[in-house]
């Protein structure tokens, strides 16, 4: 048994970068494919100002940021914040909490790993704290 009209979404796949709609590479980046599943028009997506003013900017751009540096075969386990993209706007207050805590946690989960492999143990342990 085949999905039929439904291959395309059950199939789709997250990519670096922008595309067309639906296209023959078979996906988009995460907020494009955002749009799609909140039944928006399709939107190409080439910077965080491109979303719809219904989607967060700061969690916008950072899911915008993981997508395109992300290893294709990770990137996959970006699906499921799809759904929470469109609707996550909010007042200006929350939108400048959201960033100061993506801000802190990337410091605090994203940069010890890499301090510790270029060697800087130090700095590493203090990023965590």
């Amino acid at each position: 048994m085949t999905a039929g009209p439904f291959d395309h979404i059950l199939n789709w796949r997250l990519l670096a970068g922008s595309h067309a709609f639906p296209g023959p590479d078979g996906g988009t980046c995460i907020n494009e494919a955002a749009i799609v599943a909140a039944g928006l028009p399709y939107k190409a997506i080439t910077a965080t100002e491109d979303c719809p003013p219904c989607f967060s900017r700061p969690l916008a751009a950072y899911a915008l940021g993981l997508n395109d540096a992300m290893p294709e075969g990770e990137r996959t386990r970006l699906m499921a914040f799809v759904l929470r993209l469109s609707g996550s706007a909010d007042s200006p207050e929350i939108e400048g909490e959201r960033t100061a805590f993506l801000a802190l946690e990337s410091v605090r989960r994203i940069l010890p790993p890499l301090l510790d492999r270029a060697g800087l143990p130090a700095l590493a342990a203090r990023c965590e704290a």
